[in-house]
């Protein structure tokens, strides 16, 4: 009678304990959301975190703060939001560096894919490859052939090791096999101010901060990273179009939550970002900065995480890249 007595109550809290784990979800959030914004004020991620936090904060009727938690290509902010309590309330402004990081240097605090849960994609920016105009290719087929004919190879700028602009390059040595020589600066913008003075000839950049230098005349360009062509430079053919085959890479952005949130709790976060990325006063900032819209459902950002993973690991260890 004891033992079923006690297997009774142990029976009884269990209930309980269920009952108000799912109350403390349904009545999820009832207290202020921190987006933590891995980047200093004032460049892409803080705007887009701050854009999204004010919808966000509609949307869902509680305060939505931005935190920044700038550093180490990202790390930093990456591995704070890691460790957090994984119950909604801190989630992550995400992009590339949180798959790319990893693979670069083994013993980083985080392990991407079973540290964060991707809630949803906000947007992608693909970049251009763009030259000084006295450079001599004016193609990426012309490009290829004289990165071959060069006796000690074409010098390419980056804004540092495993930045966007970095792996492009690499991915082309990779796909043309023509040898190629990384000059890195500390970001995209010095490396970019020396191609513009002629040091470095080349540089893969994002579109919203290369093409308006495109537009003054003082750069040319070669190509595209997106899938398709770019609806703002129709008359530039993408990388693959070139000859290139799955030559794709882009900047991009992804609010993500620590791996073990509850998944009712992702789902309303999902739902409500999502449903905030596509209201007029955050597209408008979007189309601004130059991003295209990519939200969806928590399980594509998912299967984009995933593959975004898979592909610049491989194409890590292909180049043969490593952490300074």
């Amino acid at each position: 009678m004891t033992n079923l007595l006690n297997r009774t109550a142990r029976i009884s809290l269990l209930c309980l304990t269920l009952t108000l784990s799912a109350l403390a979800h349904a009545a999820f959030p009832d207290r202020t959301i921190r987006i933590v914004a891995p980047a200093p004020p004032g460049g892409g991620i803080d705007i887009l975190s701050r854009t999204l936090a004010e919808r966000l904060s509609a949307e869902l009727g509680v305060t939505v703060i931005v935190e920044n938690k700038a550093g180490a290509g990202g790390t930093i902010g990456a591995e704070y939001v890691a460790r957090q309590p994984a119950d909604g309330y801190t989630i992550l402004m995400g992009g590339g560096f949180i798959v790319v990081n990893p693979h670069l240097n083994p013993k980083i605090g985080y392990n991407a894919k079973e540290d964060f849960a991707p809630l949803s994609l906000m947007g992608r920016v693909p970049m251009i490859l763009v030259a000084n105009p006295s450079f001599p290719p004016s193609t990426v087929t012309e490009l290829i052939a004289y990165a071959k004919s060069q006796p000690g190879g074409l010098k390419y700028a980056h804004g540092g090791v495993g930045a966007s602009s970095h792996l492009a390059g690499e991915l082309f040595r990779i796909s043309t096999q023509a040898e190629v020589i990384p000059v890195a600066y500390k970001g995209n913008a010095p490396a970019l101010a020396d191609v513009l003075a002629g040091h470095v000839p080349v540089i893969w950049d994002t579109i919203n901060t290369a093409s308006p230098m495109v537009r003054a005349g003082k750069l040319k360009v070669m190509g595209i990273t997106s899938a398709q062509r770019a609806p703002s430079m129709p008359q530039v053919p993408t990388m693959m179009e070139s000859g290139l085959p799955n030559f794709e890479i882009s900047a991009w952005y992804m609010l993500m939550a620590p791996k073990k949130t509850p998944v009712d709790v992702q789902q309303k976060l999902s739902a409500a970002i999502a449903k905030s990325i596509n209201s007029p006063s955050v597209l408008k900032i979007l189309g601004e900065q130059g991003v295209q819209i990519a939200s969806g459902t928590r399980e594509q950002a998912e299967a984009f995480f995933n593959q975004q993973s898979d592909y610049w690991g491989d194409v890590i260890r292909k180049a043969g890249i490593k952490a300074e």
